[in-house]
This record gives C-alpha cells, structure tokens and sequence, in this order.
C-alpha cells in the first residue's frame, strides 16, 4: 500500500508493492512473507487482479458485484467476484477489444467490439453470436428502450443494430468524415456523438433527426484544432466532453458556450469522464494523471499520478474506490475516504486506514507549469528568474499556470486568425480538387508516363463503375520508381531490337487486360443475359488475341533481318569503295622450282574428270585446291575435316567388324552331298 496526499487529501494506493511470482509454491511464498518487508505490508484486495500484459478497459456491473477487464495479450476478458474477491472466469478472444458494455445487471450479457470490426456477443455460458459493421468501430452505445446498439467508427455513419430484431436498421448519417465516442442520456435517452472535427451532434432516436450541433474547437484555440476523444452525460442538461488537446468542457444543453473548461495541462487525449454525484466532482483522465475537480468551480479537488500510462478510469458506484486499466500487467485500485466509505465487500479498509493516519505521506503540487530557460526567453520572461513567481526546479522553473497562459496568449494574440486563415486554405484546396487537372509530364519518358495516365484513369472509371474495390495506386505516384522519369539514362529507345520485339507482347497484354475490365463491368450489370447468336464468345476472341500477336512478332523478326542485311551490304559497298588495290609481286628464291606450268596439265585433266572422281581424289589426299588461273590469280586452300562426333563413329564401325571377323567361323568343311548317316537311315529303312 503507498499512502500520498494531494491537497489535504489522502490517496491509498492499494496495488502498490510486490507481486508474488505464480510459479513459487506456498512454502516459499511464505518465506517471502516473513522476510520481505515490502510483501507483509502488500494488500491483496482481490486475488488474481491483473492481465498477462495489458488493460485496455475496465467496467463494474450494474448490481456491483462482478467487474470486468479486457487485455490482451492475448486477447481475453476476465471477470471477479467481489463477493469471493477472486477471479471468476476468463475468456480468451480472436482480437483485441476496443469497446465493450454489460448490457445485464451481471455479466450474462456482455458485447465486445473487436479491431477487426466484429461485433461478439456472450452469455453466461460463453459465445453467443458474432456479426461485422461495414467501418472500424471506435465506440458504441446501447439504447435500452428500443433495444437499439449504436457504433460510431471510421465512417461519417453511425450503425444501428437492433437486438430484440436481430437485424441492422436504416444508419445515422452525419456531418463529420468520423465519429470517435458517443454516449446516450439515461434520463431522456439522448444520443450524442464526438467527431474527429471537435464537433458533438445530438440525435433523437425517436425520429431519427439531428437536434442539436455543438461546436468545441473554438474552446481550445490556444491549442490547435481538437477532436473529441470522450463524451459523458450527467442528469438530464449537462454533459462533459473531452478534447485531444487534454481540455474538458462542461456543457449546458440549452447553451451553445461551454459553462466551464478545465485544462489538464499535458496536451494529451482526455480518454475517460466520470461524475461523483455526492460532491459534485468530475473525475477526468488522460494517459498521464487522474484529476478530480469541482464540476461548478473548476478547482481542484485531488488528483492522482500512477508511475505507467492510463488507458481507463473505472469508479465503484456509491464508494470512494476507484480501477484503472494501465499499460502494465497490474491493474491498480485507489482508495480516497473523502469521496466516500468503502464497498461493502471490503468495509475492512475503513478501519485500515484510520489506523494509517500519521503515516508519512508525499506531497504532489498541481496548478504549475514547467519551463525551460528557453521558454522563458521564447515569452520574455528571463527577467523574472531570482523572483518569487519562479521556482527553480531542476533544468528549469515552475510558474503558475494561469500567468504562462496570459502571457502566452499575449505572445501570440492572433491565434484564432490563424486558425480561421487554416480554415479558408482548407475550403480553398477542397474547392480547386474539383477543376479540370492539368496533366504535367516528365522529361524523361513522356510516351510512358502518358500511357501509364491513360490506363490509370482507365483503371479509375472501371473500378468506379463496378463499385469493387479501389484503383491501385500508379508508378508515377510511386517514390521507388521516380528515377526512371528523371535521369536520362533509363530513356526507352523505341528503336532498339528489343523493344521491337516485345512491345507487340506488351501491347497486347494490355489490350487485354483493358477488355477483360470492360467484360467485368458488362457483368456486373447483367449477368443473366446470353450471347447473341453469330458472335464469337468471349473465350474465343481472347484466344485470337493471343495468336495475333505471334504474326506480329514475326514480321517484326523479319524487318530486322531485312534491316540487318542492308547494313551489311552498305558496309561492304563502304568498304570496297574505300579499298585500294595495290599489285603484289612476289621473288622466287634461288633452288626452288616453279610448278605452276607443270601442274597445268594435270589441273586439266582433274577439270574434264567428273565432279565423283573429283570428290574421291580430294577425299583420299584430303586437300582441296581451287585456283582460276595459272599465273597471277588468287588461291584458295581448303582442308576437308570430319567432326568429332564422325569420328567416333566410323571408329565405332570398324571395332564392330573386327570384332565379327574375330566371332565368324569357316563353314567350308560342310558339304552340299548328303552325309554317312542320311545314306545309312535310308538303307535301313530299305
């Protein structure tokens, strides 16, 4: 237990101190007990009371018996008894929950709204029924007269699933681009909603309309421009609205100004709002402190500071106790006597804490704000330093809180003219989205870039038409491929062999795939209707799509061959032109003989001889000599040689008959005349 007091009010930290590792067994648990000062000092109010990771919220039922906690990980909900101060059951969950409500005065029923946009509802046994909303749900409120589950979401509509029914109803359709809360009024069953715009819209289910509209953002204009994050009724007139810029605005339904704002200085999302009605207290929450405030005054009743993040504040009707869902696996219980007596299931801590009275306790200061000597230079304050409306605190300084806003606001005096000049740049933007865009293309790769367009606009109106899905995104949108239209080195050269070649393919992949959107629009509209007679399917034109594209590519092959020959002939006519011919004479060394005119007679008869006898007389010398003249002519050698594989081959061949001529016997001793015993058969037979 850790005892604090803020403001002359003691503060009981019930959580505080050690946990016990569930791992130990009872021997050492309580050796632990009897030496660790921290564990005999620990009050375990409920055993059990906490999450493998994380609280994300927490809620009482009705009748005060049951309280019930959601986590994760993994995702679950778990409910205590407080009449057993123990835990009841756990149930483990598909995803983690966003929301959930006790539609019972006990746990029998419960709905969850899960991030996956499902909605699950249990019983007392378990799961009852699960069912999804068309948009990510953020909150959801349930109307008890006409068993009506409104949820507000990522979406400007606010879905009605009706439970006596058990089917959805005609939406809420509103102003705001999304809703973050809702709540409804217990007295006269008012549905309000908070936008993302800072706006909260009041609905009367009985009909259906919107009744009221109540601006919030002009409240917090030193902040910048707010959403709300939280929503509370309280009676029939009044509600409490909390900003993403940690502000709390008490409102008046008969009023279009906040009655009073409360700041909690930390410019974080307020995510919790709770009323104590016995003292006319507000207890507010953002991720950092708890503060507890006069709801007609402002001034600051107590507040509390845990050492980890809030995610949920939870009061016990009619107690001065209190649960908060953290981002730690422990869930914390404060006890404040000045709100009021403990819960009937631990009226023990009375008497406890009467007994801790002059314990020493630290003291939290409220209503300052920490600034650096930056900021003091910033606001030209540096001349205050060494005076009494600065504390010296650390790196820095405390001051009062309402002389930094004064002076702040005084510094910058036109803060709401900026907003209304961010307004009007917004109008304007939206307005100029709606003019004929001017299509601005690269340097680098226009005929690309223009088709890529082309097909994305395409790929727009198809998708819109059919109403499936979104449009993928383009390359030219895409950061990964801007290179290609910027340097000039990825220049498409349309005249390459390359590009010849595959652009046939291309094109025709992409007429394809144009045609087959239009036929995916044509069903879409009618999908019952038949192909009339004399036109080819839609299978066969795809097929002839495909061969077309084969004739195309040839011709293509068959114009670079063409191309490719004329080059080559205009570079030998190149070459020739620019070739000079020079004679060549050669002298004949002393002792050699000079045979050309020898040979001429001999060359002569090889020329009368037919073109066989010729090839059987290359074949055997294995040289072939062609030569037009005798003398001054040019002469060309050419060496007959087989292949490898011919080799082999006619070696094959020769090993094959060896090998038979080795296998083969005479038969020379036989002879044609009938032998000894054909004769002796005969004569016995005789």
């Amino acid at each position: 237990m850790q005892i604090s007091s803020v403001n002359d009010v003691k503060i009981y930290n019930l959580s505080h101190g050690k946990s016990l590792p569930e791992w130990l067994s009872d021997r050492k648990k309580r050796q632990l007990q009897k030496k660790d000062v921290d564990i005999q000092r620990r009050i375990e109010l409920i055993q059990d009371f906490e999450m493998p990771t994380v609280c994300t919220s927490i809620k009482v039922s009705r009748d005060g018996q049951f309280i019930l906690a959601a986590g994760t990980y993994k995702p679950r909900i778990r409910c205590y008894d407080t009449y057993q101060l123990s835990l009841k059951f756990e149930r483990c969950l598909d995803s983690d929950v966003v929301a959930f409500d006790v539609l019972s005065d006990d746990y029998s029923k419960l709905v969850f709204l899960h991030y996956d946009r499902y909605v699950e509802f249990h019983s007392q046994h378990g799961h009852y029924y699960k069912t999804r909303i068309p948009k990510f749900g953020r909150d959801f409120s349930y109307h008890y007269p006409s068993c009506d589950l409104y949820f507000v979401g990522a979406s400007s509509e606010v879905y009605r699933l009706n439970l006596e029914q058990g089917r959805f109803l005609n939406s809420l359709q509103t102003d705001a681009v999304e809703n973050n809360v809702c709540d409804i009024n217990p007295v006269h069953h008012l549905f309000a909603t908070g936008t993302s715009e800072g706006r909260v819209e009041c609905w009367d289910p009985r009909v259906r309309n919107r009744v009221g509209l109540l601006d919030c953002a002009l409240s917090s204009l030193i902040q910048g421009l707010p959403s709300i994050s939280a929503l509370k009724f309280h009676g029939s007139l009044n509600m409490a609205v909390g900003t993403s810029t940690g502000q709390v605005l008490l409102c008046d339904l008969r009023s279009s100004q906040p009655l009073l704002v409360k700041d909690h200085f930390y410019n974080l999302p307020i995510n919790s709002l709770n009323f104590h009605d016995q003292l006319d207290l507000v207890v507010s929450s953002d991720s950092k402190i708890i503060k507890i405030w006069n709801k007609d005054t402002g001034k600051l009743f107590s507040s509390i500071q845990p050492q980890v993040n809030i995610n949920d504040v939870c009061m016990y009707p009619n107690s001065g106790m209190l649960f908060t869902a953290n981002e730690d696996p422990k869930m914390n219980t404060f006890y404040i006597p000045a709100l009021g007596p403990a819960p009937r299931w631990c009226s023990f801590l009375d008497n406890l804490t009467e007994e801790l009275e002059e314990s020493p306790e630290s003291t939290v200061y409220d209503d300052y704000k920490f600034v650096t000597r930056k900021d003091l230079d910033n606001l030209g304050l540096s001349h205050l330093v060494g005076s009494s409306l600065l504390k010296a605190y650390m790196h820095g300084f405390f001051m009062d809180i309402r002389l930094y806003h004064k002076v702040k606001s005084m510094a910058n005096p036109f803060a709401y003219e900026e907003y209304r000049k961010d307004k009007i740049r917004q109008k304007i933007e939206e307005s100029r989205t709606q003019r004929v865009q001017v299509k601005k293309l690269p340097k680098v790769n226009k005929e690309l870039a223009l088709k890529l367009m082309e097909e994305g606009d395409d790929e727009a109106e198809l998708t819109s038409r059919t109403k499936k899905g979104k449009a993928l995104p383009s390359i030219l949108g895409d950061d990964r491929f801007k290179v290609m239209f910027e340097n000039p080195d990825y220049q498409v050269d349309e005249q390459s062999d390359e590009f010849r070649l595959l652009n046939p393919i291309v094109s025709k992949v992409g007429q394809k795939w144009k045609k087959k959107l239009r036929l995916l629009a044509q069903q879409d509209v009618a999908d019952d209707e038949e192909e009339p007679e004399g036109r080819a399917s839609s299978e066969e034109e795809s097929s002839d799509d495909d061969k077309s594209w084969v004739e195309e590519v040839r011709e293509q092959r068959r114009l670079l061959r063409q191309e490719d020959r004329d080059r080559r002939r205009q570079e030998r006519k190149e070459a020739d032109r620019n070739t000079v011919l020079q004679p060549q004479f050669y002298q004949i060394k002393a002792g050699e003989e000079f045979r050309s005119f020898n040979d001429m007679a001999h060359k002569q008869k090889l020329q009368k001889a037919s073109l066989e006898d010729r090839l059987k007389m290359e074949e055997y010398s294995g040289v072939s000599n062609v030569a037009d003249t005798a003398v001054g002519s040019k002469q060309l050698t050419f060496t007959l040689k087989k292949s490898e594989q011919q080799r082999k081959q006619q070696q094959a061949e020769r090993d094959h008959h060896e090998e038979r001529k080795k296998l083969r016997r005479s038969a020379g001793h036989l002879s044609s005349r009938r032998g000894r015993g054909w004769g002796g058969r005969g004569r016995g037979r005789r």
